[in-house]
């Protein structure tokens, strides 16, 4: 399906039913906003894991713009326009008080947008991301997990994103996100659409330079993060300062045999844990 926001055409897909039809009468369930990572993929990488909560909520998946199925001019992939997507798709749909998951870049949406528009989310899941770039923190995981190879790759992208260094670092570092193939979905970047010039715009014009931390800390719902401590791209220590930079509000949850997205090396572990906070958020 797709919506047609202020300045961009919107793809999303929607799993599970906002009301639901047990019982004798209709009750509203949440609404679990997906935005997936890249930027430059779609928001086939987090199906079809997440279909699982349509069970307790109505998932909704769509695609950043200027990624997937989605339209957008290069002049409009910013962060900030990325957020207010957010919530102008929110208010479009008359989709309120969601909880926002966000993976990898979509994480770092997510925090922009509850930093831009503090009375959207009820709640936020931050999986894999940062509110600021570990170069070092990155090319010694890299290192560790790859071999002089991948810290090669990983040092040449983020130090001079291009076309060229991110097609080395796909082939090199990529397969170091996970640590263990899924039962379910171990096809999802065959599967989805790429446009890597998003991904290289992202990393030379913003991520480098990027610190979301000072604004954290105003964020007030309650926010789950989750990590890997095995993640090359954005290590565990990304994780921490998330945690740390929202402060009472924020509860971090670490997986030791995780890379990037816990969900796909810990499938069964990751989705307890949200659905604990789910339910908390939910009771609260």
């Amino acid at each position: 399906m797709y919506i047609d926001l202020s300045s961009a055409r919107i793809f999303f897909d929607v799993v599970g039913s906002l009301l639901d039809a047990e019982g004798e009468s209709l009750s509203e369930r949440p609404t679990l906003l997906m935005l997936h990572g890249g930027p430059g993929y779609d928001h086939q990488t987090l199906r079809p894991h997440f279909d699982r909560f349509a069970d307790v909520a109505q998932v909704v998946y769509f695609d950043h713009r200027g990624c997937g199925r989605s339209g957008g001019e290069s002049d409009t992939w910013t962060l900030d326009q990325w957020a207010d997507d957010v919530a102008e798709f929110c208010t479009r749909l008359g989709i309120k008080e969601p909880v926002v998951f966000g993976q990898s870049f979509g994480g770092m949406v997510a925090m922009r947008t509850a930093t831009r528009h503090p009375d959207l989310a009820s709640a936020l899941i931050l999986s894999s991301t940062a509110a600021h770039f570990e170069l070092d923190a990155t090319l010694e995981m890299a290192l560790t997990l790859g071999g002089r190879d991948a810290a090669t790759a990983a040092r040449a992208l983020f130090t001079n994103p291009s076309l060229d260094t991110y097609r080395t670092y796909a082939q090199v570092c990529l397969p170091l996100y996970t640590q263990n193939t899924p039962a379910r979905g171990a096809a999802f970047r065959a599967r989805a659409i790429e446009r890597p010039e998003v991904t290289v715009h992202f990393f030379r014009e913003e991520m480098m330079d990027m610190d979301l931390r000072p604004d954290l800390s105003e964020i007030t719902c309650p926010t789950l993060v989750l990590a890997g401590a095995l993640d090359p791209v954005t290590p565990v220590v990304c994780s921490q300062d998330i945690a740390n930079s929202i402060g009472d509000n924020a509860e971090l949850v670490a997986f030791d045999a995780c890379g990037h997205g816990v969900h796909r090396d810990d499938p069964d572990g990751s989705e307890r844990v949200m659905r604990e906070f789910m339910q908390s958020v939910e009771r609260a």
